[in-house]
């Protein structure tokens, strides 16, 4: 996709003077070495199948790596694979499945420049010719070895006048083929680089799109992280306005393993650090980051946004979004994404089960139990049914909450400063104090704004029922610390559990302390009310999905700090996301400029908010380059993007 980098989509190269492309197959064009893959289908059930197969995969490193001569490597891996001809159509069909996915999203590339494409490979043509000629290589510009069988169609070997089943073969067609003009040579492996050491190439890109070898990239002139950044390094037609291997994505704070999975699948560059940065950390590591993921312990200040010159997308995996300056993010164009939804239920069943646990004061009867006690009695144990639930802030946790103590017999009363519709029998409370003087069970389910600072303090508590249940399962600052303690001493409160606090470790080897450790029938938890195995993988799924939507679309619905747009997929345009200061006029001078040019608009959205506009607008692909500068100096340009 884009950062602030962007060129046009056509090349800017005339064909007649367009390289000639060498492209290698096994780990280049397809995401594996088809031998490897081979071997697996033939070796399948056999005794010796998983040692045969981890040889063949070590030789074929080797041999990739120049290890050991070529004609070695596939003589041995032949005598390894007892492979036979009826085998190859599963392999062809396993390899369709496995065709690198820079290579699938350029097929254009490869289709109009098929005339200057050639396949050079020390695979096999047999598997090699059905998988590139579906992306529109040309047949007569394959060259790759051809198998030998006995006469029963097992494979026993290849054909010893191939030039490519000989060391330095490739050298050899390259040579013999006599292109005119420059060539570049794209390949994993060490036999592709022996085209540029033999002088029959102007360079040699190491593509390590799916298997990175050291002592290639040592070798190459350029390296490739993928199809789309050597189309981008030569100003060529591609698929992506910019590589997206090219856009780095820092993951803090040990998010959900499916997440990285999600970001590294569409080619991302993903750094990942399991612990949260302080101001100073943070600033140093975010100057080159495009995306940045976190959780609830990291702050991002305006002092870090103004360090981060490349940031376009934060992700906050977790509900709250206190810990980030939004005013500063939107001033600075930078959309920020949330995931309102996707631990409530893990932070309503740990609501329930604390509140369960503690009317019955199960807390001290097992810690009693653990020194050898046995208390019996039903002293201060109660049921939950009937019991009044106060519910302070109604909003995804707390409505929810609402709809299970109803199933389990409670009366729920809620309070909230925004009228929402209550669920079920909830009664809504005209004030904080009216719901605080009829619960029994009070459980806290605010938002984290600065204005919620010691929302719970003495007065609060003074206004409690006797012996009430206490439940902070939102933020940590909402609550005067040593107001909860003084109720609880007094037995004003009988039992609290609390999740967040005020301060909190910013790793697991730091020590936690409180002045609320060893109090009676208190149930502490650290900050675990969305760290289920569930919740974690929606936030990994939902937050980059987001993210992704985002940065690949331009659509900013769920955003917490943008206007939401819910844009459709772009199709035969290139579009160009403009955000700006809300101030009048712009759209006006946008469309003036594709008057002036005389562009074909395909479709335009605009909405706005407080503080900025956010205007898309799809247009037809051919357009001159001036067009993007004169948009991006448009007065009050935050900031602007083209996708194609």
């Amino acid at each position: 996709m884009t950062t602030t980098e962007l060129t046009l989509g056509q090349s800017a190269v005339p064909a007649a003077e367009q390289p000639y492309y060498i492209i290698d197959f096994d780990s280049t064009f397809t995401k594996v070495e088809a031998l490897d893959i081979l071997g697996g289908i033939s070796l399948a059930g056999r005794p010796e199948g998983e040692d045969a197969i981890h040889q063949i995969k070590t030789i074929t490193d080797r041999g990739m790596a120049g290890e050991i001569s070529f004609t070695e490597s596939l003589n041995l891996r032949l005598g390894l694979l007892k492979a036979h001809r009826d085998q190859l159509p599963a392999l062809i069909e396993s390899l369709m499945g496995k065709i690198s996915d820079s290579f699938q999203r350029n097929k254009e590339f490869l289709t109009e420049n098929a005339d200057r494409i050639y396949i050079v490979s020390n695979g096999f043509r047999e598997f090699i010719l059905p998988i590139v000629t579906s992306l529109g290589i040309q047949e007569g510009h394959v060259f790759a070895n051809t198998f030998v069988y006995d006469e029963n169609g097992a494979i026993i070997g290849f054909d010893p006048e191939n030039p490519l089943s000989a060391n330095d073969g490739k050298s050899k067609v390259i040579r013999d083929l006599n292109l005119s003009g420059e060539v570049y040579v794209i390949g994993d492996g060490y036999t592709d680089y022996e085209i540029r050491a033999s002088g029959l190439a102007n360079r040699f890109y190491a593509f390590t799109e799916n298997v990175l070898r050291p002592s290639v990239v040592e070798k190459a002139d350029h390296v490739a992280h993928s199809l789309d950044d050597f189309l981008y390094h030569n100003n060529l037609s591609r698929s992506q306005s910019y590589p997206k291997s090219r856009i780095k994505v820092l993951l803090l704070e040990n998010v959900h393993p499916v997440a990285v999975q999600l970001f590294e699948l569409e080619g991302f560059n993903v750094e990942i650090r399991k612990e949260a940065l302080d101001e100073d950390e943070l600033i140093e590591a975010i100057r080159d980051v495009s995306i940045l993921g976190i959780r609830s312990k990291t702050n991002l200040t305006a002092r870090v946004l103004e360090n981060a010159n490349k940031l376009m997308a934060v992700g906050a995996f977790c509900i709250g979004t206190n810990q980030i300056d939004l005013d500063t993010c939107t001033q600075k164009g930078i959309a920020v994404f949330n995931a309102p939804y996707s631990n409530t239920r893990s932070v309503v069943e740990l609501a329930i089960g604390e509140i369960i646990m503690l009317i019955r004061s199960i807390v001290p009867k097992s810690n009693l139990m653990h020194k050898g006690g046995w208390d019996k009695s039903a002293k201060n144990s109660f049921e939950v049914r009937g019991k009044k639930l106060g519910l302070v802030g109604y909003g995804n946790i707390g409505t929810q909450l609402s709809v299970v103590a109803e199933a389990l017999g409670m009366e729920v009363y809620f309070y909230d400063i925004v009228d929402k519709l209550a669920l079920g029998n909830a009664r809504k409370c005209k004030s904080l104090d009216d719901l605080l003087a009829v619960a029994d069970i009070i459980s806290l389910h605010t938002d984290g704004r600065k204005e919620n600072k010691n929302l719970f303090s003495y007065r609060e508590f003074s206004l409690m029922k006797n012996g009430v249940i206490f439940l902070n399962l939102s933020r940590g600052h909402i609550v005067d610390i040593p107001a909860l303690v003084d109720a609880i001493e007094r037995g004003k409160i009988a039992g609290a559990g609390i999740d967040v606090f005020p301060l909190e470790p910013k790793t697991n080897n730091e020590e936690f302390t409180s002045a609320l450790r060893k109090l009676p029938n208190v149930i502490l938890t650290p900050h675990i009310g969305g760290s289920t195995e569930e919740a974690q993988v929606n936030i990994g799924n939902f937050v980059p999905g987001k993210l992704l939507e985002y940065i690949n679309n331009g659509s900013t619905y769920g955003s917490v700090n943008f206007p939401e747009l819910q844009l459709p997929m772009l199709k035969g345009s290139h579009r160009l996301l403009h955000i700006h200061a809300n101030v009048p006029g712009i759209l006006a001078k946008m469309n003036a400029i594709f008057a002036n040019y005389h562009i074909n608009i395909h479709g335009q959205y605009l909405k706005t908010n407080e503080q900025i506009g956010y205007v898309i607008t799809d247009v037809a692909k051919e357009y001159a380059h001036e067009v993007v500068e004169e948009l991006r100096s448009i007065d009050n340009t935050i900031k602007f993007r083209l996708l194609y």
